[in-house]
């Protein structure tokens, strides 16, 4: 039985206690979507064939860019409910303490505004909502 990578399941396996992620801070949100954006991009190449690592890492970097990410959350923007255009405002309004590096602040908010989003479907298990706007936003910009 294929089990898929999800909070629900790693709680389970890991025994992790089940938080109330409405306190969560949006940078909480964008730490995780961050790395969840990351892990679905890299399945996305590594799934295209056995290619030297440097080329998919290359792929893998011209979509988990700030200015990719803000192009996608772009791209997806009208397709968003309520809850989640909530989540990206709070999201692009959250001071991170690190700076813009290779990107604009504007596309920094915006990536992290992305991330957020990703972040909290995630840790609220809506995994196929998170995976329809990560696939409408790569369809619409180009990107696969």
């Amino acid at each position: 039985m294929e089990e898929s990578i999800s909070f629900g399941s790693l709680r389970k396996r890991y025994d992790i206690k089940e938080a109330d992620i409405n306190t969560f801070s949006p940078l909480t949100f964008a730490y995780i979507g961050d790395s969840v954006f990351d892990v679905i991009i890299r399945s996305i190449v590594v799934a295209r064939g056995n290619t030297p690592v440097s080329k998919m890492h290359n792929a893998c970097s011209r979509i988990v860019c700030a200015a990719s990410q803000a192009e996608i959350l772009d791209a997806i923007t009208d397709e968003l409910l309520e809850e989640e255009a909530d989540m990206v405002r709070r999201g692009r309004n959250a001071k991170p303490k690190n700076n813009a590096k290779n990107a604009t602040q504007e596309d920094y908010r915006n990536a992290t505004a992305f991330e957020t989003l990703i972040g909290y479907l995630y840790m609220k298990g809506q995994n196929d909502r998170l995976n329809d706007l990560v696939m409408s936003g790569l369809k619409k910009t180009g990107k696969i």
